[in-house]
């Protein structure tokens, strides 16, 4: 059901866009000639100067425009390509005055693509960009302190009393807070400034820092950056990127640490290496206070991501192994994480949620030794992100485990169906009043325009419809458009339905006489609802075309899909009256 009322809000709107081709009545594949002779034809029925009446000269104005704008775009080659690859939107683009006109539909689509992206990059540059992240590290151990019960069994229950055990809110505490935060300023085009900072707190005691950066963009192929910092002492560093081959990249820099005694330099170099379409290799050295060499390969598909890392430092050495399952009906991913080192081990497993377009949610088991159990809550907002790590246990105990990966389980269950989900059909509903507003105003507009065509096509009908009459030709006595709800089907509609479809169809034998040629009638493989004088009586619906018409004073009758071509008249159409 939420599939077919996306697919009716998407039909719905892009049953509003322009289609000059239907306009004009007139092939996709149209000959230029097939193009002037629509536009005369319609240039003669909408002409401001044919009409003496004020209010229908105000309205062939309109409808003389829009023909104008029509055959401006489909005589044109150029235009007509980007028209064809990209529709209006391509049109509205800025900077094709730069593209040649010998360019293909394909190298059309790049350009846009290329000047859509220059247009994203040049409003990205008019803003900051703020990025932020806060961490608030909980130490929750006292709930799951097996000591405490052990002292308790040996020394009775007078000394339960003289050492009464702590409240569940006493035996969670703040240990330590995390704080960054960072703003870009754009200089030029090529070159960005970058203030970041960071504040930290553990235990009582706290440090920060500050940075500031200059990259420069030196060309489409690399970039080169130079940071100052103070914290524990002034930084300086330099840093670089650089597109070697199609395949290899090369990002490297150097960091200089002073203080009161000396200098401490650090260096490091990745290079990168695409090995297939979903694979990419990092080969990183390290020089330095933590000097080593790593090696990873991460294979990235839109259903996983895999990762393998393998370090070798004089710190420490250690491999690691991770996996990320992407569930993209449930927007969900559910991630696994291996590492064994010289220090010990431990292993993460949980999930992540997109609740929105900007927001996730995600929960992360961790289990080690000799880190113990943790639980990590993250919240991500558009640019700002928001962690919970919760200290739950210095050591491996089954209590601490089953906690940690129920208990996000329940409080998802719980958010799920009581914040969520009401917000989420809130925002929908909202969402679709909007789109019911929005496609009522468009379907006024429409409507009001097809009236107004109508009442200009008034005279040619009557011209048009008395030369067939003479030559006892095409004569079309009924033309419905819209959506029928026969009576068979109203055992599976409710009254209320059927009368809500009583304005869903539309009366347009004027507009299809009028397009009536030599006794003939000929419409394309496209909505209806494009052609003159017509509208969409009901955007999103299945729409159909009723006709009744004469030939050689015989009765016809036919009754076609929206997008179905037609050519009358067809002896297949003739009713047998006998």
């Amino acid at each position: 059901m939420a599939e077919h009322e996306a697919m009716d809000e998407e039909d719905s709107e892009r049953g509003f866009e322009e289609d000059y081709y239907t306009f004009l009545n007139i092939p996709r594949n149209a000959t230029p000639e097939e193009i002037s002779n629509a536009y005369r034809r319609l240039s003669k029925l909408y002409h401001p100067d044919k009409h003496s009446d004020p209010a229908l000269k105000k309205d062939a104005e309109i409808l003389f425009n829009r023909t104008n704008k029509a055959y401006e775009v489909l005589n044109d080659p150029h235009k007509r390509a980007i028209y064809d690859s990209l529709g209006v939107k391509g049109l509205d683009t800025e900077g094709w005055e730069i593209a040649l006109r010998t360019k293909t539909p394909q190298e059309l689509r790049e350009e846009y693509e290329r000047l859509a992206k220059e247009e994203e990059e040049k409003r990205l540059l008019m803003r900051t960009n703020p990025r932020g992240n806060l961490t608030v590290r909980i130490d929750a151990t006292e709930l799951f302190n097996r000591y405490t019960d052990e002292y308790d069994e040996i020394y009775g229950s007078l000394s339960r009393i003289a050492t009464a055990r702590p409240s569940i809110f006493s035996s969670v505490e703040v240990s330590g807070m995390a704080f960054s935060q960072s703003i870009e300023a754009p200089l030029t085009l090529k070159d960005t400034a970058v203030l970041g900072g960071e504040l930290n707190l553990k235990n009582g005691v706290g440090s920060g820092s500050v940075n500031f950066s200059v990259r420069h963009l030196v060309s489409p192929r690399g970039w080169f950056e130079v940071e100052v910092g103070a914290g524990s002492g002034p930084t300086l560093a330099f840093r670089g990127y650089r597109t070697l081959t199609k395949r290899i990249f090369f990002t490297g820099g150097t960091v200089l640490h002073f203080n009161s005694n000396e200098i401490r330099p650090g260096l490091i170099g990745t290079l990168t290496m695409q090995l297939d379409t979903h694979t990419v290799g990092h080969l990183t050295y390290k020089l330095g206070i933590q000097s080593g060499m790593s090696t990873t390969v991460v294979r990235n598909t839109p259903e996983s991501n895999t990762a393998c890392t393998i370090e070798f430092s004089l710190m420490q050495s250690y491999i690691s192994l991770s996996y990320t399952h992407r569930l993209e009906e449930r927007q969900m991913e559910l991630k696994g994480y291996l590492k064994f080192s010289t220090f010990g081990w431990f292993a993460e497993y949980g999930a992540e949620k997109k609740l929105s377009q900007h927001t996730t949610v995600s929960a992360m088991v961790h289990l080690g030794a000799p880190t113990g159990v943790y639980l990590r809550m993250k919240l991500k907002r558009a640019y700002q992100s928001y962690t919970f790590p919760i200290r739950l246990s210095d050591e491996l105990f089954p209590a601490p485990v089953f906690y940690a990966t129920v208990a996000p389980l329940i409080s998802w269950v719980l958010l799920k169906n009581f914040i969520v989900d009401p917000i989420k059909r809130e925002r929908k509903q909202r969402d679709k009043e909007k789109q019911r507003e929005a496609n009522k105003r468009i379907k006024q507009e429409k409507q009001k325009e097809a009236k107004a065509a109508v009442e200009l096509m008034k005279a040619t009908f009557s011209r048009i419809r008395a030369e067939e009459e003479a030559k006892r030709g095409l004569i079309i006595t009924k033309a419905m458009y819209g959506r029928f709800v026969y009576p068979q089907d109203r055992g599976n509609v409710s009254e209320d339905t059927v009368d809500g479809h009583k304005d869903e169809i539309i009366d347009v034998t004027i507009p299809l006489q009028c397009l009536v040629k030599d006794s003939k009638l000929v419409l394309h493989n496209a909505s209806k609802s494009q052609l003159p004088g017509f509208y969409d009586p009901c955007p999103g619906e299945d729409k159909q075309l009723l006709l009744q018409y004469l030939f050689h004073m015989q009765t016809h009758e036919c009754l076609l899909k929206d997008n179905e071509p037609l050519r009358i008249p067809k002896s297949s159409h003739r009713v047998n009256t006998t």
